[in-house]
């Protein structure tokens, strides 16, 4: 005799023990989880990513189990497991002699059409149903910019703003009389005031690492999963949440483009794993930060500056993400081609920024905004290195990276690979915004300042040859700035000399 079990999927990024599924309990309900080959190898991860997510999913398990739901969760290393969501989910339809199977709107593609290319041929009906945590349905973006020739993120954070009535005052207009605080948020780091102690929780699961390296499951980076330093659940992000409003987003404002070689984490939240994973909501997050303005503990260019990117900037890329997939990922408008070097899997290169912002993703799986931009995607656009490869190596390395929320922020807003769509213009520059920003060019074995020669700084020489090669492409191109008259005015042999300087480096990019 049939039964009227239901089957529904969680994905391990859809850790949200409060979403309406969870609310009563229903005996005919059996949830799956699954700890899949198919998503630790499609691309090369880091080690601390595959442990947070599975951390992350074994205790939600735990948690619904303790509250009286029913689970069926397979290991990375059970027998029974297929390695596949469709293979395993075939299992447990018949396992459980299920009549319906639901599942949480995926927020990757792949995914999408995966179980959308599943369910057309499953022989029981089958429901997609929301995540329940966006602010914003995935086409609207698309909707709100129809008939425009150009999207603008400020445009629709604006909106955002407006619609959501976050940072608003009685008469509809922006707090303070601006929508936006960027320029008051630019200062270098000096080491005062102090960075605030890490207030991440911190597990031992070195055996849950020893359980994904029996199952064959590679990756990169260091696992330091005996001091592991990310939430495991709700819980903790909510305490990681009341940290960072406490004792770092009072600076976080102007400071968040600084770099330092003695502090990697300076006045950033770290939220973002716990965001894109779904213990948090993002609007919860929004409130928490607007509520502390509104209390006198952090200053409006900070509250302002951290909202923009939650509420405008993430939700914008998702809906650039959505109405440009699947060609999206396939963007190369300078057709760049080089392969990364040797130096992104070890951080091993002369390069003092690149050596630090590349060591600490390898370290701890995180780098925050302007090392990802104005650092290591700042050199591979002026190098031209591959923007595909790079989307591959940003995809795997970053514990908040999945691919709605990283490959528009690759390929569009750090490599400019989509011509414009993303970006108002390529975010590149030569040593001297780096040396503006942090300390790293103090010490390092190339001098800042130099543009030819064998101890010139790389990024100079391929700052002026990234110009002068894509002048027909940029050109044009209102926010350039001084660039094109800088270069029309220099001396054809100077303009040849820093081609065959960025020529020169380019040829010997693994030794650097």
């Amino acid at each position: 005799m049939k039964t009227d079990t239901t089957l529904r999927l969680i994905l391990g990024d859809q850790l949200n023990p409060e979403h309406s599924w969870f609310r009563h309990h229903h005996a005919d309900v059996v949830y799956v989880m699954m700890e899949v080959r198919q998503e630790t190898d499609y691309v090369l991860h880091h080690a601390q990513k595959i442990i947070a997510i599975f951390a992350g999913m074994r205790e939600l398990a735990r948690q619904l189990r303790a509250q009286g739901h029913r689970v069926h969760y397979l290991k990375i290393g059970d027998a029974r497991n297929r390695q596949s969501l469709p293979a395993n989910l075939d299992d447990a339809i018949e396992q459980f002699d299920a009549a319906e199977f639901e599942y949480q709107m995926p927020d990757e593609y792949r995914l999408e059409q995966q179980l959308a290319r599943y369910t057309r041929n499953l022989p029981i009906p089958s429901r997609m149903v929301d995540s329940e945590h966006f602010y914003t349905r995935h086409d609207e973006a698309e909707q709100l910019f129809e008939g425009r020739k150009h999207w603008l993120m400020e445009h629709f954070y604006r909106a955002m703003r407006v619609k959501h009535g976050v940072l608003m005052d009685a008469a509809g207009k922006p707090q303070g009389g601006k929508w936006n605080y960027d320029h008051d948020n630019r200062k270098s780091w000096s080491g005062t005031p102090p960075q605030p102690d890490d207030f991440r929780p911190c597990h031992d699961h070195s055996a849950l690492w020893l359980e994904i390296v029996a199952s064959g499951a590679r990756s990169f980076g260091e696992p330091n999963a005996e001091h592991f330093a990310w939430p495991l659940n709700r819980q903790e992000a909510l305490q990681q949440l009341d940290g960072f409003i406490e004792h770092a987003l009072p600076h976080f404002g102007e400071f968040q483009d600084a770099m330092s070689s003695r502090a990697s984490r300076l006045f950033h939240s770290l939220l973002s794993f716990a965001l894109n994973t779904k213990m948090l909501n993002p609007r919860e997050v929004v409130r928490a930060v607007e509520q502390a303005w509104r209390e006198g503990c952090a200053p409006l260019a900070s509250a302002e500056g951290f909202i923009r990117q939650v509420l405008g900037w993430r939700e914008y890329v998702r809906g650039v993400y959505w109405s440009r997939m699947p060609g999206y990922g396939q963007e190369n408008v300078f057709g760049h081609s080089l392969p990364l070097p040797r130096w992104f899997w070890d951080g091993q290169t002369g390069m003092r920024c690149l050596a630090s912002a590349i060591g600490d993703s390898l370290q701890h799986a995180h780098a925050h905004h302007i090392h990802r931009l104005m650092v290591i995607g700042n050199f591979a656009l002026l190098a031209g290195l591959d923007p595909q490869e790079l989307h591959e190596w940003y995809l795997g390395v970053y514990i908040d990276a999945f691919e709605w929320v990283e490959m528009p922020n690759t390929l569009g807003m750090s490599q400019f690979a989509d011509g414009g769509l993303l970006a108002t213009k390529p975010y590149v520059s030569s040593a001297a915004y780096i040396d503006r920003m942090s300390d790293y060019c103090k010490g390092c074995r190339y001098d800042r300042k130099a543009r030819i020669g064998e101890d010139a700084c790389p990024f100079n020489a391929l700052y002026w040859d990234f110009f002068s090669r894509n002048e027909a492409t940029l050109a044009g191109n209102p926010r350039i700035g001084m660039v094109y008259p800088q270069l029309r005015k220099m001396e054809p042999s100077a303009v040849q000399a820093l081609r065959a300087q960025a020529d020169a480096v380019r040829a010997r990019l693994d030794t650097l």
